[in-house]
């Protein structure tokens, strides 16, 4: 059996209600859980991106992105690796300021791991962590030892790929050569 890994998918599609539904759905008939999963606008006007990491085998996560590439308003998807990608996430954590102010190892932790402190006020301390998941999760961890975590999320994944443009800008430029040849 093929070892599972950490794939991102970067699907695109129209802004169209529903498509999240039909995506998810692909995942869900295959029995993978998605790990994170943020939508936003694309560079390219009108198209959205959907960012989508799951824990797969290589042939799975080729089936899943050539079901997700059939659906009608799915323009393009791939699956990548993270060597193929720029990937950033967000941590935000809540902190407990009492315990922030009397332990100035908590402060000392923040900075190791260039984290930057948001808002301070007398109940809580809002922190804030750029970076990639292993990041994000070992200043929890960090922090936790304290006991000092009143809260604690991250977002889920952003990433753009190492090329020089989006992937699907050649795709969507090949369709339009296309369009115009056959008229």
């Amino acid at each position: 059996m093929e070892e599972k890994k950490l794939y991102t998918l970067l699907v695109y599609s129209e802004n169209i209600a529903g498509i999240l539904n039909q995506v998810t759905a692909v995942f869900t008939r295959r029995q993978v859980n998605i790990e994170s999963l943020n939508v936003s606008a694309s560079s390219i006007e009108g198209v959205h991106k959907y960012t989508i990491t799951a824990w797969s085998d290589a042939d799975q996560i080729e089936k899943i992105t050539k079901q997700i590439e059939k659906k009608v308003d799915v323009i393009k998807a791939n699956y990548f690796t993270d060597d193929q990608l720029f990937i950033r996430e967000t941590g935000l954590y809540k902190l407990s300021t009492e315990q922030v102010l009397s332990n100035p190892e908590i402060s000392r932790v923040v900075r190791r791991h260039e984290a930057s402190i948001t808002e301070v006020n007398p109940t809580y301390v809002i922190v804030m962590k750029h970076g990639i998941t292993e990041d994000i999760i070992s200043l929890y961890r960090a922090l936790d030892q304290y006991g000092c975590v009143l809260q604690y999320t991250r977002s889920g994944r952003i990433a753009v790929t190492r090329g020089k443009q989006e992937e699907v800008s050649s795709f969507l430029l090949q369709r339009e050569q296309q369009y115009n040849n056959e008229r």
